[in-house]
């Protein structure tokens, strides 16, 4: 199968492709800017995919420029699928990332797919903005939404919290400056997310929206906990206010239900790395190479 990627640079796309290709299909990056209309409409038809996965995004929530947010998350979307409806063969299944952030600060835990969704951010309402309108694409294109819970690995950038972790654990720094420590999020491994992806894109259901997750919180100190007993090591950790970021959602633990039904029923079943084997990796990739002597 030809998959149509965007976003193949990033974090995602990068371990998404290596895993595509590995399972036998095509994987071209998309390489048009998704605001300029013209030109993405000309590539996508020059491509004619049979699936697209859609991973491009303005995704750090910290992200400065508030209307970025809408001119990719949503206009740039619009401009993709209005390219692929006018495909002479649209293709069998269009799978968008949107993200759990749509879900905001609820006392529900963990969340499960009907839960209404109450943004608290710019990133999270563009997300959810994208949903709706790519709705309206349902009629003619097969598509499939994700909602993806915090995950992390070996490549993120340093500006998301785990991989700003490893780095100052991995250089034995002294301490470290952090936002909100009263914080619970899943931490799943990239490994995971990407083997939940291309189980959607083969199996997942037209129309339907599904968490991406474990359902298996961990508390932030947990997590530092955790790089301490691996590195034995251990930093001062200092809270920054200019990392608090306004309308923080405290604890964010998805409900696995659904696409566990959907892996059991395909017998494709989605295995999770433990969170300690995910930080070792990610120590082994924050860690300088010393040349040899």
């Amino acid at each position: 199968m030809k998959i149509l990627l965007t976003g193949a640079d990033g974090f995602t796309g990068r371990p998404f492709a290596q895993q595509a290709s590995a399972a036998g299909h095509e994987v071209v990056a998309l390489r048009t800017d998704l605001t300029q209309r013209e030109a993405l409409r000309q590539e996508v038809l020059d491509q004619q995919p049979d699936a697209v996965v859609h991973l491009a995004a303005i995704s750090f929530v910290g992200h400065a420029a508030e209307q970025d947010f809408y001119a990719v998350n949503v206009i740039g979307t619009t401009n993709l699928l209005d390219a692929l409806v006018q495909l002479p063969a649209r293709p069998r299944k269009v799978l968008l990332a949107s993200s759990a952030n749509v879900y905001g600060n609820t006392a529900q835990s963990p969340i499960a797919e009907t839960q209404p969704p109450s943004p608290v951010n710019h990133y999270a309402m563009s997300k959810l903005a994208m949903e709706y309108m790519a709705r309206t694409y349902a009629d003619r294109l097969d598509l499939v939404i994700t909602r993806p819970f915090n995950y992390t690995g070996p490549g993120q950038d340093s500006n998301f919290l785990i991989p700003k972790l490893a780095k100052h654990f991995a250089a034995r720094a002294s301490s470290v400056s952090l936002g909100n420590l009263h914080v619970e999020r899943e931490f799943n491994d990239i490994q995971m997310v990407c083997d939940a992806y291309l189980l959607l894109l083969a199996r997942g259901k037209p129309g339907e929206t599904y968490n991406v997750c474990s359902g298996e919180p961990y508390t932030l100190q947990h997590v530092i906990d955790t790089f301490e007993q691996l590195t034995n090591h251990a930093m001062e950790v200092k809270v920054d206010p200019r990392f608090v970021r306004p309308n923080e959602v405290h604890r964010l633990c998805g409900n696995p239900d659904k696409l566990q039904e959907l892996a059991s029923r395909h017998d494709m079943p989605l295995q999770a790395p433990l969170l300690k084997d995910t930080l070792q990796r990610m120590l082994a990739a924050a860690t300088p190479a010393h040349p040899a002597s």
